[in-house]
Parts: structure tokens; sequence; C-alpha cells
């Protein structure tokens, strides 16, 4: 069965750094893109950034490109998030999510090219003023 799990989200202060972790489960994370999506309180879920099969080739959303790396291991079948300069309003639960699964799926934006059909339940990241 796939599935993914987040780990990694924390309290941190303004200006301040953290790495979310995925652990991928029930497929290979070298054959399926993979993303990284949050969601704030009272609003929508929205992709922050996805990353092919290989590593190669990434896209991020304009609210976090030059201050969030995402990457994978895909011997270890992990996804990073390297988050740096956090603000108050990336303050949410973050979710990794894979192209793996069935159904249509959710578009990351960002002009990333996949779509993206199984969730984990997600990490909080609370970033303080």
């Amino acid at each position: 069965q796939v599935g993914v799990v987040e780990s990694g989200g924390t309290l941190v202060e303004a200006g301040g750094s953290l790495n979310l972790s995925c652990k991928a489960s029930g497929f290979h994370s070298a054959s399926y893109a993979m993303a990284w999506f949050r969601q704030a309180p009272g609003k929508d879920r929205v992709g922050v950034a996805c990353i092919n099969l290989s590593g190669a080739q990434v896209y991020y959303a304009d609210f976090v490109r030059g201050r969030f790396t995402i990457s994978k291991d895909n011997n270890k079948n992990l996804l990073f998030l390297q988050m740096s300069g956090l603000k108050p309003e990336d303050t949410g639960m973050y979710y990794c999510a894979t192209e793996a699964g069935p159904g249509p799926g959710r578009s990351a934006g960002g002009g990333c090219p996949y779509r993206f059909r199984v969730w984990g339940q997600g990490t909080q990241v609370t970033v303080s003023t």
C-alpha cells in the first residue's frame, strides 16, 4: 500500500531554518514525482515544491523560491524540504505527496507538470515573530 510519513515540523523563530523529511513506503521514489504541500489555518492546501523521478528537475511556488530547497534520496526512499529564512506566513501543516496511487490527483502548481494522489498526515511548522 502506497504511503508517506512526514517528520521534522516544530516551532521556530522567524528567520530560522528547518528541515522536513518524508519516508515513502509501498512504492519506489525513483519511479514517481513527489511534492510538498502546505495548509495554513483557514486556507486551502497549496503546493510548495515538487521534484521529478530522478530528482534532477524541481519546481517551486513563488512564495518559497530562493528560501526552500526540495530534494530526494531515491536510495533511501526519502524526500526532503530544507527551509530557510522562515516567515510567520510559512506557518502551517506541511504535507508530503506522491504521484503514485489511484485517482486523478491534484496539481501542485508552480509549473510542476505532475499530479499527486497520496498524502501523509502532515507535520506542523509554526514560525513565531
